[in-house]
């Protein structure tokens, strides 16, 4: 008779590993999604997730960008949002370039300017199929000359329409203009300081440069009470002996005790995403091309 076991077989080394594969792939897809819904759904040629545009600006920009489509099938698309929520604006703006697929597919004729309201800081991300002709060049003298001073001024809506303008023309074949301009105009690259670091730096010119003249200035015009012992400027300063007995090159003020400073570093940015409007990506992609700023 032939018997039969009912008691449940233990899986083999094959079976468990394949088991251990299949979570590990639920798991990497399971993040995924989650990154992926961080992301704004694409709602039309303008999605203003920050409330920084005007609705007449809005309108305005979306039936150019529009018409500009539909000249050449190049395809800007404009987004801005409140935060970026500590991820760098430059990969933030190639995964939602990416998630909205802009521009035609085979093409990559797409262009996204992003702005994140409360990190200040703005990108211009294009297609693999612009680069050429919307050059990096161009997309930091677009920042640079049209956004910065208009949101230091607090027009959003200005420097962004101004952008849009830029970028049009020089996709339309007229990048001179933006260069002469860039050339009468250069960009005032410097930014001001933040009142920490300054006050950093301050001290520490301070620490150093007078370390500097306690080391050197008492011997040359204090007066030598003893070795390795001056008055100057109502302060007594004493100089360490070496081991023989002889006087140092360094110095200190009596009672004073050294010290060190140390610095350090601070970070100082699939499928259509559309819904609604009758409005998506092309399939396009990009590779990282286009420039950043902040303002």
């Amino acid at each position: 008779m032939t018997k039969f076991s009912t008691s449940p077989s233990k899986p083999g080394p094959v079976t468990a590993a394949v088991q251990l594969v299949l979570i590990a792939v639920a798991v990497l897809f399971s993040g995924l999604a989650v990154l992926a819904a961080d992301l704004p759904a694409l709602t039309g040629r303008v999605v203003d997730n920050a409330g920084i545009i005007d609705e007449a600006t809005k309108a305005e920009m979306t039936q150019k960008l529009a018409n500009f489509e539909k000249k050449g099938s190049d395809q800007i698309v404009v987004a801005t949002i409140q935060s970026l929520d500590g991820e760098e604006i430059e990969p933030y703006a190639n995964r939602l370039f990416r998630f909205w697929k802009l521009g035609q597919a085979g093409e990559n004729n797409g262009v996204l300017l992003l702005v994140a309201k409360n990190d200040r800081k703005m990108r211009i991300e294009v297609g693999y199929g612009l680069e050429g002709t919307l050059t990096d060049l161009h997309t930091k003298l677009i920042i640079e000359n049209d956004m910065v001073p208009a949101f230091r001024a607090g027009d959003f809506p200005g420097g962004i329409s101004k952008a849009v303008d830029d970028m049009v023309m020089v996709l339309e074949g007229n990048p001179e203009e933006l260069e002469a301009r860039g050339r009468r105009n250069p960009a005032d690259s410097s930014t001001p300081l933040d009142p920490i670091v300054t006050v950093f730096l301050i001290l520490w010119a301070t620490m150093f440069f007078g370390g500097l003249a306690m080391a050197f200035l008492p011997p040359m015009f204090g007066t030598k009470l003893s070795p390795g012992v001056y008055r100057w400027l109502g302060m007594t300063f004493r100089y360490g002996r070496g081991p023989g007995g002889s006087t140092s090159g360094s110095g200190g003020i009596t009672g004073s005790s050294g010290g060190g400073w140390s610095s350090g570093s601070s970070g100082g940015s699939w499928s259509s995403g559309s819904s609604g409007g009758g409005f998506s990506g092309g399939g396009g992609s990009s590779g990282g091309g286009g420039s950043s700023g902040s303002w």
